[in-house]
């Protein structure tokens, strides 16, 4: 097959995404420059290559024209930085992240007994006198790297009703959903189950009867299934038992969480290896899962890669909290950019390098580039 049907054949793939995203464009007047497609391209590939910004992704653009025009025309070279700003701002982010999930969906991954953490983020950023900063509740596959969706919210309490409509958006058959104490919820464990999920919630002050039967059960020493875990990273020791019980009679309003089987306590105690300074803390947790102390302590641990793994990444690597994209949808869309860009990163096993550094390889090699994309 001559190369340029190739190309073709790919980026006929990855547009096929996006063939439903509507150009906000179209009530203007006058010819479009610059297709959304194209317009797309040259953002995820600037993405994937260090830019974080609208400058910066008008600078690649420039000087990987020849580059960008072995998939697309671009008959009127790329588009400027206060261009791009506007198509962001105006570029509805509901229908851009529909069709970002709908590629997500595509990707050949089965989700049994992987842990789907769902948690917010806000991007201190989009904060103006006139407007409040962007939060976002994001459902993250922690073992492939994968965010699975996303849903905007005002601020950060009204997190309890996003979470039953990103559950709604989203494939998590076979999975573990962990949520912290904000999502500790009857109506959210009975959607998780209705997905055909698991869940395995924190739970805190704001069940304040649940918390104090299950503190109170683990206090009188009854047998308990238990698991021991000890971690010597990061300048500390750190030792986690993971108790489990699953004779629940102990609840008054057991019937009112669907389908559950256990409690848990993650008992941790950490040592400073330089001071020596000691320091314990006990969290609980309510599960529809068995009481199998190997898998629930393991699925605690890997609910905190959402911080770790994505919006450290987002803060750090992308620098989202110091973007300042104020205007219109331009952080709730850069926020869907930026997961994809991360998302493609994740999967290239190839190169064992850190993802900074997959950025920096990828604007310096066309090819790495386009191994990153896909393309």
């Amino acid at each position: 097959m001559a190369k340029d049907s190739i190309l073709k054949e790919h980026y006929a793939q990855i547009s096929s995404y996006f063939n439903t995203l509507e150009d906000p464009r179209r009530t203007i007047k006058g010819n479009i420059h610059y297709p959304l497609i194209e317009i797309l391209f040259l953002t995820i590939s600037a993405a994937v290559s260090g830019a974080n910004d609208w400058v910066a992704v008008e600078v690649f653009g420039e000087a990987k024209l020849d580059w960008l025009r072995g998939f697309y025309p671009y008959k009127n070279g790329t588009p400027s930085h206060d261009t791009l700003g506007r198509f962001f701002n105006k570029l509805c982010p509901q229908a851009f992240e529909e069709c970002f999930r709908e590629w997500i969906k595509s990707l050949p991954f089965d989700y049994k007994d992987t842990v789907v953490a769902i948690d917010g983020k806000t991007a201190r950023g989009s904060y103006s006198d006139n407007k409040k900063a962007l939060h976002i509740v994001s459902a993250y596959a922690t073992e492939n790297g994968l965010c699975l969706g996303q849903i905007k919210t005002e601020e950060k309490s009204n997190e309890i009703t996003a979470i039953p409509k990103l559950l709604n958006l989203i494939e998590v058959k076979g999975a573990i959903v962990t949520i912290d104490a904000m999502g500790c919820q009857k109506d959210i464990a009975e959607e998780i189950i209705g997905k055909k999920a698991d869940y395995l919630l924190q739970v805190k002050g704001n069940q304040k009867n649940l918390a104090t039967q299950i503190t109170e059960r683990f206090n009188q020493n009854v047998n308990t299934k238990s698991w021991t875990d000890t971690d010597c990273g990061h300048g500390r020791i750190e030792t986690r038992l993971c108790q489990v019980i699953d004779d629940l009679d102990f609840m008054t309003n057991k019937a009112d969480w669907k389908e559950v089987k256990s409690v848990a306590r993650i008992y941790s105690e950490r040592i400073c290896k330089k001071t020596g300074e000691r320091s314990t803390y006990s969290r609980y947790y309510i599960s529809s899962l068995q009481a199998d102390p190997v898998k629930i302590g393991k699925a605690t641990r890997s609910h905190w890669a959402i911080e770790n793994n994505l919006h450290w990444n987002l803060d750090v690597i992308f620098q989202e909290d110091k973007s300042l994209k104020k205007k219109g949808y331009s952080a709730e869309n850069y926020n869907i950019i930026a997961k994809a860009a991360l998302t493609l990163i994740d999967q290239e096993k190839s190169n064992k390098k850190s993802k900074n550094s997959k950025r920096q390889l990828a604007a310096l090699d066309d090819k790495y580039r386009a191994k990153i994309l896909g393309v």
